[in-house]
């Protein structure tokens, strides 16, 4: 079981400051924000899927003045030798979605720095195989 990333692209960036309020009560407010990670896969042919990294940042309900943000980073992956239902699963859900993940926070932080938001502190790190057993547990 093998695969191999072809390409990498953002496929859509939604990335909304609505108002002066959720800009100036982002820094104080970010700490009510959770990040949230949607990962979906869509077959293209020759045992090459696309692989969608979707992170979103989700605030909860004491958030009056809202933010909204989503980056889909898309993924061409080349299936090689995977037979099992397991392995596939681990490809898609945990594998390439680690290794991109560095690439995504970097857009993230990017968008949020030129956007002239400062001192938003997000998770560097993620643990996709951790996130993937929860979500199965569940």
């Amino acid at each position: 079981m093998s695969y191999k990333i072809i390409s990498k692209f953002i496929k859509d960036v939604s990335f909304e400051i609505p108002s002066l309020e959720s800009f100036a009560l982002l820094e104080k407010e970010v700490s009510k924000y959770n990040v949230n990670f949607d990962i979906k896969s869509n077959p293209f042919k020759n045992n090459i899927v696309e692989v969608n990294t979707i992170l979103r940042l989700v605030p909860n309900q004491d958030v009056k003045n809202k933010i909204l943000t989503e980056i889909n980073y898309a993924t061409l992956v080349s299936l090689v030798d995977v037979k099992e239902k397991k392995d596939l699963e681990e490809i898609i859900l945990i594998k390439v979605p680690t290794e991109v993940y560095p690439k995504i926070y970097s857009i993230f932080v990017y968008l949020l720095e030129k956007s002239g938001i400062k001192n938003v502190k997000m998770e560097k790190e993620v643990d996709f195989r951790k996130l993937y057993n929860e979500k199965k547990g569940s």
